[in-house]
């Protein structure tokens, strides 16, 4: 999958590439720093990997105050610079960041994610770019000429070419790209969380991904090596205080839309970002749809991880596992 890069101008750039495969295989073809940041409404995590698959070097995690982060598809996102800035100083005093360019995971209401038929789209990304800005002009909420755009390609149920689009608004990936700037750090990948995660999930079947992160949930649906469905949308409240039919209401349309149009069941569901609560939530999941439903931590992807990348997952930092699982071979 192509990814957004870091730039030292709000234009952007993309790094050009596109695979066919696993959903694990999507980021091959993009940089794949070691060290990988997360900004998320709650926190700033950092974690580096070492050579060897799997092993984790060194992780830190520093909370955020309330309203520091709001993510936002278009409007300023880091309303409080200074305490995201002190947090990260925090982080990167114990995974420093200077030297090679990072990963940085932002959250998922930045990047908006489309799975769009063609019957072909060029190769080269110069030729693509525009007709992909084209389809999604009615789409996104900001002119699709103030965007970077990144996207991999799939083969579709009945044999058909399905572009999958990540697209986000420039200012916005900037926002981001300039906190960690001012630390002497650099982005040389920019990508929304939960599609880091992905590679965490089963390669069989369809599974169910639903994933909290404050008031954001994301809804992922994948079958083998396609990404059939995506939404993220913002919840009245977190976790603590969120009703289970709310998470419900979020998640039926997708697993409809996901059973219209392969015509076949969700196998499993997986569930993060849910706390002490995490149990009450798959209950009510498992129950609707009649499926097993789980913690992310008992997802294939998880079970050869070492003792302490496992615990990343185990403490909701998911994202900068499944960071680790991209593109490595």
């Amino acid at each position: 999958m192509t990814s957004f890069t870091a730039s030292n101008s709000a234009a952007g750039q993309l790094y050009r590439g596109g695979v066919f495969g696993r959903i694990d295989r999507w980021l091959h073809a993009m940089p794949h720093p070691p060290l990988v940041v997360e900004v998320a409404a709650e926190h700033v995590a950092a974690a580096r990997w070492g050579k060897r698959r799997g092993h984790l070097e060194g992780v830190a995690v520093e909370p955020l105050p309330l309203g520091a982060i709001m993510p936002s598809t278009v409007e300023t996102n880091i309303t409080q610079p200074d305490a995201v800035r002190s947090a990260l100083r925090r982080v990167f005093t114990r995974i420093p960041a200077q030297g090679a360019p990072l990963a940085l995971l932002v959250p998922d209401l930045v990047v908006r994610v489309f799975i769009l038929p063609f019957d072909t789209l060029p190769r080269n990304a110069n030729d693509a770019l525009p007709l992909l800005r084209w389809r999604l002009k009615k789409s996104v909420p900001f002119d699709v000429d103030e965007t970077v755009v990144s996207w991999t390609r799939q083969i579709g149920r009945e044999g058909n070419l399905e572009i999958v689009t990540a697209v986000a608004r420039q200012q916005i990936v900037r926002e981001y790209e300039q906190i960690i700037e001012s630390l002497g750090a650099q982005a040389g990948v920019v990508l929304g969380s939960t599609l880091a995660t992905l590679p965490l999930l089963e390669e069989r079947g369809a599974t169910l991904l639903v994933r909290l992160c404050g008031k954001m949930l994301t809804t992922v649906v994948t079958h083998g090596s396609n990404l059939c469905v995506y939404r993220s949308s913002e919840m009245a409240s977190e976790a603590k205080l969120l009703e289970p039919q709310a998470m419900l209401d979020e998640v039926f349309p997708a697993v409809a839309y996901y059973q219209d149009t392969w015509g076949s069941v969700i196998d499993r569901a997986r569930l993060t970002g849910f706390g002490e609560r995490e149990a009450i939530f798959g209950a009510a999941l498992a129950e609707e749809l009649k499926i097993s439903a789980g913690p992310m931590a008992e997802a294939e992807g998880v079970q050869d991880l070492e003792a302490s990348a496992k615990d990343l997952v185990n403490h909701g930092l998911d994202a900068l596992a499944g960071w680790m699982m991209n593109g490595r071979p």
